[in-house]
């Protein structure tokens, strides 16, 4: 890692990509509803791109913010999340590792919090389908926040609700949008290279290195 001296008192989690691989199938989801029941000119690339931010902000970026009534917004996305959910549920699965970091982390009373853009029904649908609630002390989705990463307000909400001062959290992300909102909110960063490319990682400062997965022996510096 870049700075050895960083002794962090919490870490944050983002949800998909961080703690679960599951990205694909949040992507194969909008792109079924885009092409197949929207009729959009898109290709699977371009979906995927937009995966940041809250339903009504993919739809807004990639249709215009007057193609959909809060209606239809509503509709389309619960029918997203559940076409997610049938298909990631055979594959649920914590990303390598982590489940031994967790258990380590709470072992060295190390508080950690889920900061997420995703919305309460698939953050249960994770925490509670993988037993993995009783290490977390709090839990920011989407439904907590006014604006998406990359404002810092998802794991500024975190940190206060661990009561540990931002500079002093450690956030775990795998989109640039996330680490931009953790150097937003004053805090370094570890990098899950499950969805992004290191080189669109170029240029933000806080991260302090990247991980394929949680058994890597980087992580031991943080106890």
């Amino acid at each position: 890692m870049r700075d050895l001296n960083f002794s962090p008192k919490a870490f944050l989690f983002d949800l998909n990509g961080t703690m679960i691989d599951d990205m694909e199938y949040h992507t194969l989801a909008w792109y079924g509803i885009m092409t197949e029941d929207l009729g959009a000119d898109l290709d699977y690339a371009s979906v995927k791109k937009e995966m940041y931010g809250k339903n009504h902000e993919v739809l807004e970026r990639v249709f215009g913010k007057d193609k959909f009534s809060p209606e239809e917004i509503e509709r389309l996305s619960v029918d997203k999340e559940k076409r997610y959910q049938a298909g990631y549920l055979p594959h649920l699965s914590l990303i390598a590792g982590l489940d031994n970091f967790l258990e380590r982390s709470k072992a060295a009373k190390i508080p950690m919090a889920i900061g997420s853009a995703a919305i309460p029904f698939n953050i249960d649908f994770v925490v509670d389908g993988l037993n993995i609630r009783h290490y977390l002390e709090a839990i920011v989705s989407a439904d907590d926040v006014q604006l998406s990463k990359p404002d810092p307000e998802t794991f500024l909400n975190a940190a206060a609700a661990l009561g540990v001062a931002p500079a002093d959290c450690l956030v775990f992300e795998d989109a640039p949008k996330g680490v931009e909102s953790a150097l937003n909110a004053g805090m370094q960063c570890l990098v899950l290279t499950t969805t992004h490319t290191l080189k669109e990682f170029d240029g933000y400062p806080n991260i302090l290195g990247y991980i394929n997965d949680y058994n890597d022996t980087k992580l031991n510096l943080l106890f």
